[in-house]
């Protein structure tokens, strides 16, 4: 059995260089949203508030892809895997959002966590050998909004701070519905 990561945030370094920096307010991130997530069950990982259709698990679920996409599928430009790659996103582009409701939670769970350590490792090597000016090895879709050519490494995890915070948002809204806890 995997061990649960830890949901304690460590705060990023005041004076640190700017890949530390940065890397640090990713993980602070990351760890922010499992502390919102953690203990909630299959009840909590459905729940809807009001008018929207926004759940935890859907947000589970679609932050896993989003690690998935940009840290395997646009850096390295390997395939996401199963079951990113065999759904018709054209079709049903809110598919993340709408089945994460209804997944079981130790699948979730098990699914995020693994693909934020894949993250963690792509990340690592990059850093290694190109430090955050490594280049993506696919470019921005033509007419995309991002601009063209390829992304920077820092650009990839500067968006995935943004889509974190963004999302810790949602799920601070939801986890209070939830069971009255607050984040900090």
């Amino acid at each position: 059995m995997a061990q649960t990561p830890s949901t304690d945030r460590v705060s990023p370094p005041l004076r640190g260089d700017e890949a530390s920096t940065v890397l640090a307010f990713l993980d602070y991130h990351r760890a922010t949203f499992r502390a919102k997530v953690a203990g909630v069950g299959a009840d909590g990982l459905a729940l809807r508030v009001g008018a929207s259709t926004m759940t935890l698990g859907g947000l589970m679920k679609h932050l896993t892809l989003v690690e998935t996409s940009w840290f395997t599928r646009v850096l390295l430009d390997q395939p996401a895997g199963d079951p990113w790659d065999s759904i018709d996103w054209d079709a049903d582009p809110d598919w993340d959002f709408r089945t994460g409701a209804d997944d079981p939670a130790a699948d979730l769970f098990g699914a995020y966590d693994a693909a934020v350590a894949r993250s963690r490792s792509h990340i690592d090597a990059a850093v290694g050998t190109g430090g955050l000016d490594t280049l993506s090895a696919r470019e921005a879709k033509p007419g995309s909004p991002d601009g063209t050519g390829r992304f920077s490494l820092r650009w990839i995890v500067l968006h995935m701070i943004e889509e974190y915070a963004r999302h810790n948002g949602h799920a601070d809204l939801l986890r209070e519905a939830y069971d009255g806890e607050v984040g900090e």
